[in-house]
């Protein structure tokens, strides 16, 4: 039976979505994995996204929060908002109280992967702040670590992503992830997806 890994993302402007369709990717490369990628709700109307000149949302399902039952193991991706993930994300979580309840998430392995204005935007406060939702649930945080080899040490480049997860910089909008970070995210869905496979595999 296939190992299924939920991407589960946030995106306003697209940024988080380009890294959450290498992750996919990633994942997607280790036999015997089923990778899908997944939307959380919007909570602003459409007006007010319009004002924030925000592009309509990619094409991918939006996902409600018991259907995360359902994975194997869950990959969350999202805009960081004053150091901490966005609030659509935050009330996604909130809203899984249920699950919760019921601690229908134990034992999955859970990543996560996020998007920053700046270098000092929250590439790593954003990731630590949001492990506190993983724990509440009972989940295995699988940090990605230092595997992606030496590329995470270059110095002559700017460039997101931690030992947390793979991350970009959007700075006022207009950089996308560069081809560093999409490589980081790939890696990151493959290394995870290892992960999920092994830990299924042992139950």
């Amino acid at each position: 039976m296939a190992v299924k890994v939920y991407v589960v993302y946030y995106s306003m402007y697209g940024h988080v979505g380009k890294l959450a369709d290498e992750i996919k990717k990633g994942a997607s490369s280790i036999e015997g994995v089923e990778a899908k990628i997944w939307q959380v709700p919007e909570t602003l109307p459409e007006e007010v996204l319009g004002k924030m000149g925000a592009p309509p949302k990619l094409d991918a399902p939006v996902i409600t929060p018991q259907e995360l039952a359902e994975a194997d193991g869950i990959l969350f991706g999202f805009p960081t908002r004053f150091g901490m993930m966005a609030a659509q994300m935050k009330a996604f979580f909130d809203a899984t109280g249920g699950l919760w309840r019921e601690q229908s998430l134990a034992g999955k392995p859970a990543g996560i992967f996020f998007s920053t204005g700046t270098q000092g935007g929250g590439q790593e406060t954003t990731a630590l702040t949001a492990v506190t939702q993983l724990a509440h649930h009972g989940m295995v945080f699988v940090p990605v670590g230092y595997t992606f080899g030496a590329k995470l040490f270059d110095m002559e480049k700017v460039q997101g992503g931690s030992p947390y997860g793979a991350g970009t910089f959007a700075a006022d909008g207009l950089r996308w992830p560069s081809e560093m970070e999409l490589e980081h995210a790939f890696h990151q869905g493959q290394y995870f997806a290892g992960i999920a496979k092994k830990l299924k595999g042992s139950g």
